[in-house]
This record gives structure tokens, C-alpha cells and sequence, in this order.
């Protein structure tokens, strides 16, 4: 392997489509190799020598999709219970400059065999096909591709799925062989012990010196992913957390390995402390903010630095209104049944924007996934807005992930905002107590299309609910791997007793030591410290990015 890193991500279910994108942007743009485990929704998929005739009934009237692929191959099954597996690793050089795609594939068959005869069966090659099977019948399909010497796709494994599902394709276009799972060889079908057998055999066949693995919190049935409630009930029995704590968001905190419990006298320490500025410059951008009738982020959100950002006459737009349809559990804002949109909005952030004679005009929103777009098609009606009323003013916007949803994403990026920001947020381990209607790999996948798209992108991390220093690290990793250029760290402020708790207080000096990390990652520009907000220092963050896209070989970072 060319690489010393591979980084190993459990995803759990993740469209077909997005993880397409995902595996692009880590091909283009990753500097490490990574193996991206993870499921699908049901969808068939045709390889680069597929013959349509293979496919037997419109895959719609089985509940599946049908996407067009580069990987090799012919038509093949995705669903829930199926391990697939995306290694993007760099192939050494063989001869005169190519690469060995033959043994490549052999070498994932290796992986495959060995981690079955760990898990009680024993499979084997065929002499004809490629794959892995099992008394004849396929137990698991092989389809790759590689491009500039670095590999893209995998292998599809067989745990428990619906093996009716290849009764409507001809699978790999072999007419006169079967299928099998684990599952019905009377095997293990446990998904976490079927990754982790894969995980110790790739690692065996393709050695690195670092491994670095993280998992998103394992579900065990199709709803437990659903939003919590910030009016439950406080838990009975045991440990109690503080009055009208949901349940929910507790128990997906020890899930995720997160015992923390506020204590009442766990208070914030000094350097938390924010002195109010009630001064003239605060106080004006306040009554422009009443008399447009805007929402602002910096007030919704209870930001820290709303006294420093507003006495410069800088605020952060709120659009679609300040009622969001998710329930995050670090947010404060608003999650009554959201109110319909008001179309006069676009032009009165306009109007705002040209008063205050922003250089820089920083647009967020509220989730809206209660409209087809997401809120796409408000979110670029206010970019142009702005910049028809002030062509001179650059615009940052913080988006949602709009479902996933390409076509609206990129009604977004057509109206070319200066800065697209979306957040992760925090580490894969935690995202699902963290933002439960929210997932690792989607947020990636937004990113990675915005930096496809030509824009300059920008996510943030916020720390003390439970992550490690290893998982941030990795997040920043996963970040600059799609091509991330500005990033921002701080801490968790839990704005009431119905959010998470600060599992702990990250100390200056380690905000400085974990903005180095990233800066070594070479983003253009870090902002990491305890205050540290998404628009916190947005223009100075905007300007780096704009001169490391002109050329510029120097990082900018502040701790």
C-alpha cells in the first residue's frame, strides 16, 4: 500500500446514490486509503456490462430503485442485510505503470473466504466467475473499478437479506446459479460480528501501519432512528437526569457509550465566561433586526458571541423561519410545527444586509423537511437577493442536508454562494444521540457535492458530549478527506435541562492542540476554541479560503 492510514468507517444504511459520491470524493481527494462498510435500501444496480434484459420486472413494483454504475460487472442486488463493502486503497504499481486488477480482486476474495471460515462457513472461488461461493450458489458478489491507481467499489456480502430479491434480476447475469446468506446456512447473521470479522481480515490482507476505526451507533429495528421529544418524561429507576430530560435522548447517549448526567453544580469554567456588551453598535444591529422582522441564529441559537458579532454589526441570517422539524439534542431552537413560509423573506434579509453594509453576509436555516425541497428553493431566492441588492457583498450560507436530495442540493449550488457550510457536528459514534434525523454519511455526502460543484466548503465540529480526542481527529480526517477547506471546533453549551449534558469542559490549551491537527490536515482555515461558532470569524475564514483557491500554499489557523 502506497498510504500509512486506512480508515475504516461503519455508515449503517446509507442511499445507494450518496454513497456514490462519498467513495468519488475520498478517490479524488482523501490523502489515506479507507474501507466504507455499510448497507443500502433495496436497489439494483447495472455495472458497466450490464444487459438490461437482465433486470426482470420494473424495479419500482418491488419497492427497489435501478441506478446506472461504473463499477464492472453486470446487474446486481443492494438491501438491508447485506454487508457491502467499499474499499478506496492505492494499488502499488505493476508493471510498466498499471496495476494488477486481477489479483486485487483475488486479494478481496482472500478477505472474504478467511472472515467466513471465521464466522462457521466454508466458501470458496469458482474457476469461471468471480465472487465467493458456497456449494455452488453466490454468498458474495465482487465488482470494482479503478482509476489512477486507487480502487473504488467492492463486494456485496450476503448476511440476511431478502434473497427474493434476486428472483427479479438475473444476478451478475449467471443464469444457471443460485444465491445464499449466512442466514441460511445456519450461520452467524449478527451484522456487528460479520463487520468485524471483515475488518480483521482486511486488515490482514491489506496491512497498514495505522488503522483507525469508527462505527455510527448499531440499530437493532427500522424505527429507532426516529426523533425524540424534548417534553418526556424524566426516567424512572436508577440514575435520573435532570427534570424533563428526554428518555429517548438518555438512552441514545448510553448507547452510544455516554453515561453523563449534568451534575447541578457542573458549571461552566472561567474561560466560558462571556462578558455582556450592550454598547451602541449591539444595540442598533438589534432594533434593524426587530423592525425588518428577521430571525437570527446568534438569539435563536443563544450564541456566546452574539454581544462581540452584533457591536460590529455582523449577524447571522435565520431563514425559513425559527421553527425547526428536528430535535437535535445540542440546539435550542424552536420545534413547534414549523409555519408556512413567508415569501417577502429573501428581500427583507437584502434590505438588512444592504443597511448594515456587510462585507461578508452569513444565511442559515432552520431544518425543513416538511417541504419536498428541504427549503432549497428559499435558501437560493435569498443568495440571489442579496446579491442583486449588494453585488459587492460575499455570502456564506449554513445549509441543512435537505433530505439528500440532489436535485434540491444543487439548486443551492447554482446560486453560488461564496461559502457553503454544512456541520457535522460531531463524531459518527455519537451522531444519532446527537442528531437523530441526521446522518455521518449524508453530511459528508453534502459536502462532497458542494466541493464537486465548485464551491468552497466549510463544516464545524462541536466538542464535550461524549467524543474522544482519537474520534475528532478522525472527523477531521473524514472532513478534509471530501475536500472540506474551512473548519470550526468549539465547545457545547447545553442551552436547557431537556438537552444533552456537557459530558466535559475542553480546556484553551486543547482547542489549540486539536486546531493544530486540523491545520496539519491542510485546510485553508482553522478557527478551534471554546467560544469557537460556525460564523464565529466567518469573513476571516472566507478571505483564507478565497486566497488558498487562488494559489496560496500558506494555511492560516487560529486557535
Amino acid at each position: 500500500m502506497s498510504t500509512a492510514t486506512l480508515r475504516v468507517r461503519w455508515l449503517g444504511r446509507v442511499r445507494y446514490a450518496e454513497a456514490l459520491d462519498l467513495q468519488r470524493a475520498m478517490h479524488e481527494r482523501s490523502a489515506d486509503d479507507a474501507l466504507l462498510l455499510l448497507e443500502h435500501p433495496h436497489v439494483y444496480t447495472l455495472g458497466t456490462r450490464a444487459d438490461p434484459t437482465h433486470v426482470l420486472v420494473p424495479p419500482e413494483t418491488v419497492g427497489a430503485e435501478l441506478v446506472q454504475t461504473d463499477r464492472g460487472g453486470d446487474v446486481t442486488y443492494h438491501g438491508p442485510g447485506q454487508l457491502v463493502g467499499y474499499p478506496i486503497v492505492s494499488l502499488d504499481a505493476w508493471r510498466g505503470g498499471a496495476y494488477d486488477v486481477v489479483a486485487y480482486v483475488r486479494r478481496l476474495e482472500g478477505v472474504l473466504m478467511e472472515a467466513l471460515a471465521e464466522l462457521g462457513v466454508e466458501a470458496e472461488r469458482d474457476p469461471v466467475y468471480t465472487g465467493v461461493w458456497v456449494g455452488g450458489a453466490k454468498i458474495a458478489a465482487i465488482g470494482v473499478r479503478v482509476a489512477r491507481g486507487r480502487t473504488r467499489h467492492g463486494f456485496a456480502l450476503n448476511v440476511d437479506p431478502d434473497l427474493s430479491m434476486f428472483d427479479h434480476i438475473v444476478p451478475c447475469g449467471i443464469a444457471d446459479r443460485g444465491v445464499t446468506s449466512l442466514e441460511t446456512l445456519g450461520a452467524v447473521v449478527d451484522m456487528q460480528t460479520v463487520v468485524d470479522a471483515i475488518v480483521g481480515a482486511f486488515t490482514r490482507h491489506f496491512p497498514y501501519r495505522h488503522v483507525e476505526r469508527q462505527d455510527v451507533v448499531w440499530r437493532h429495528s427500522p424505527n429507532d432512528l426516529s426523533a425524540f421529544t424534548r417534553a418526556a418524561p424524566a426516567a424512572e429507576g436508577g440514575e435520573t437526569p435532570a427534570p424533563g430530560t428526554p428518555v429517548r435522548l438518555m438512552g441514545r447517549l448510553a448507547e452510544a457509550g455516554v453515561n453523563a448526567v449534568a451534575a447541578p453544580d457542573f458549571r461552566r469554567p472561567s474561560w466560558m465566561k462571556v462578558k455582556a456588551n450592550l454598547g451602541q453598535g449591539y444595540r442598533e444591529t438589534q432594533r434593524l433586526m426587530r423592525s425588518l422582522d428577521l430571525n437570527t441564529v446568534c438569539e435563536e441559537a443563544g450564541c456566546p458571541n452574539i454581544y462581540e458579532c452584533w457591536a460590529d454589526r455582523t449577524a447571522t441570517f435565520m431563514i425559513l423561519g425559527d421553527r425547526c422539524t428536528r430535535a437535535c439534542g445540542f440546539c435550542l431552537v424552536d420545534t413547534r410545527h414549523p409555519e408556512p413560509l413567508d415569501p417577502a423573506e429573501p428581500g427583507r434579509v437584502a434590505d438588512a444586509v444592504a443597511k448594515l453594509g456587510l462585507e461578508l453576509a452569513v444565511i442559515t436555516c432552520v431544518a425543513r423537511d416538511d417541504l419536498s425541497d428541504g427549503g432549497a428553493a428559499a435558501f437560493a431566492e435569498t443568495i440571489r437577493a442579496v446579491n442583486h441588492r449588494s453585488p459587492g457583498t460575499r455570502v456564506e450560507v449554513l445549509i441543512s442536508d435537505c433530505h439528500g436530495d440532489a436535485p434540491a442540493l444543487e439548486s443551492i449550488f447554482a446560486a453560488r454562494p461564496d461559502v457553503l457550510n454544512h456541520n457535522l457536528e460531531t463524531v459518527a459514534r455519537l451522531t444519532r444521540a446527537v442528531r437523530p434525523s441526521a446522518g455521518y454519511a449524508r453530511s459528508l455526502t453534502v459536502l462532497a457535492r458542494a466541493k464537486s460543484a465548485g464551491l468552497v466548503t466549510k463544516s464545524g465540529i462541536i466538542l464535550g458530549m461524549g467524543e474522544t480526542e482519537a474520534e475528532v481527529r478522525g472527523a477531521l480526517a473524514d472532513l478534509r478527506g471530501v475536500g472540506v477547506d474551512i473548519v470550526t471546533i468549539g465547545q457545547y453549551l447545553r442551552p436547557s435541562a431537556r438537552h444533552l449534558p456537557v459530558a466535559r469542559w475542553w480546556h484553551p490549551e486543547e482547542f489549540a492542540a486539536i486546531g493544530a491537527y486540523a491545520e496539519s490536515l491542510g485546510f485553508a482555515h482553522v478557527e478551534s476554541g471554546p467560544l469557537v461558532r460556525s460564523s464565529y470569524h466567518a469573513r476571516r475564514g472566507s478571505e483564507a479560503a478565497e486566497e488558498a483557491r487562488r494559489g496560496s500554499d500558506a494555511p492560516v489557523a487560529v486557535g
